[in-house]
């Protein structure tokens, strides 16, 4: 194979962007040979913007049939995602699936299941901050142990403002039973990913969501969470989508330094020249703040890196998909393998079991437990008032 054919499921506003991207040629090695979609809109679109020589289909089984793909690229309303995926897999084509790996956590180990009964596929997950080089640099400082040991953790993503209009663009937008939750399930599942990529996955969490807080919807727009780490690390996860004035603050605290991100694009660095326990065996108050004020004789207190990246969106996501096509022809290492979607899903659904039961939700939790008062959401929001 010298080029991968691509079929896109699903062309909303993401899987647009990917079949535009595809189509005008950004992507070495790939093309776009089909689409799919149900809305009649999106069709027209599709006519109109990628011309007869890309297949359009309304049904995904037809695509997934045609022989006119190598691989698809999944971008369809959550629930969909694993559903869709299984079959595209058992259908030996390579497979991508757009954030998040889907709702709830069982439903996607089945699909991990399937993937690796299938190891000549290739099985990726559209993480494009992962190619972000500012979180990839941090992600290998905190590999590598340069702040030391993890001690707490702290982001503040609230910049994900959304207006009521937004929700009423389409009927399954922010609800239980179309996109099986709110800002956790559609504008966090990037943060949430990286939380888990860099820092590890907590043990335990301790979540308070706010449901329709300042909006008409019934899935959570705020959310405060606590994680807590099997060394003993402490966290605090807070977003929404109610602040128009928004705030990006990620900052990871060791004890041999401290990363402070700021906007997704700054981060400053700061490495302590001795490790925090030495400090406090040898020096008295007044040494720790001469050397916070800069004003000690003899010693500097930390070294300190200032990175900053330009916003680079659309740029990340050809990065991922030239990347999963790259995996294909020639066996690139993935940078967001599929198999690893469930992560930041199982710390989403930790967040809602711990709101939904009044009780911290550890980690592994009860699946079983999360999928029938998941269901039991899905119930009540039937009978609320249209």
């Amino acid at each position: 194979m010298k080029t991968v054919r691509f079929g896109i499921i699903g062309t909303g506003f993401m899987g647009g962007n990917h079949a535009s991207w595809l189509h005008a040629g950004n992507i070495p090695g790939a093309c776009l040979t089909a689409v799919c979609d149900i809305d009649p809109a999106r069709l027209k679109w599709a006519g109109e913007a990628l011309g007869k020589d890309v297949a359009v289909y309304t049904d995904y089984h037809d695509l997934l049939a045609s022989k006119k793909v190598d691989a698809v690229l999944i971008a369809t309303p959550h629930y969909l995602h694993p559903v869709i995926a299984i079959e595209a897999l058992t259908a030996g084509l390579h497979t991508l699936v757009e954030k998040p790996a889907g709702v709830y956590t069982q439903k996607v180990r089945e699909m991990n299941e399937v993937a690796a009964a299938h190891p000549n596929l290739v099985f990726g997950m559209m993480f494009n901050q992962r190619t972000n080089p500012l979180y990839r640099k941090i992600k290998e400082l905190v590999s590598k142990g340069a702040i030391g040991e993890l001690r707490h953790i702290n982001w503040i993503i609230t910049s994900w403002y959304r207006p009521q209009k937004y929700y009423e663009q389409s009927d399954w937008r922010a609800t239980w039973s179309g996109e099986g939750g709110g800002v956790l399930a559609n504008q966090a599942p990037h943060q949430i990913d990286l939380l888990q990529w860099i820092c590890g996955m907590p043990s335990r969490v301790s979540a308070q969501l706010k449901y329709g807080s300042h909006r008409k919807i019934t899935v959570e727009d705020d959310v405060l969470a606590t994680l807590g780490y099997p060394n003993g690390a402490t966290g605090v996860f807070v977003t929404c989508t109610h602040d128009i004035l928004g705030t990006d603050r990620f900052e990871i605290f060791g004890n041999r330094g401290k990363i402070i991100i700021e906007n997704s694009r700054k981060a400053t660095i700061r490495i302590l020249r001795r490790p925090e326990e030495e400090l406090n065996d040898t020096l008295t108050f007044e040494d720790v703040r001469a050397l916070v004020r800069g004003t000690a004789t003899g010693e500097t207190l930390y070294d300190e890196t200032v990175l900053d990246i330009p916003d680079q969106w659309g740029v990340q996501h050809q990065q991922v998909l030239t990347n999963f096509t790259d995996a294909i022809l020639n066996g690139s290492p993935l940078i967001a393998p599929g198999q690893e979607g469930i992560k930041g899903l199982t710390l989403t659904n930790a967040m809602y079991l711990s709101s939904w039961t009044g009780q911290p939700a550890d980690i592994p939790f009860d699946e079983e437990e999360f999928y029938r008062l998941l269901q039991k959401k899905v119930a009540e929001e039937k009978e609320m008032p249209r």
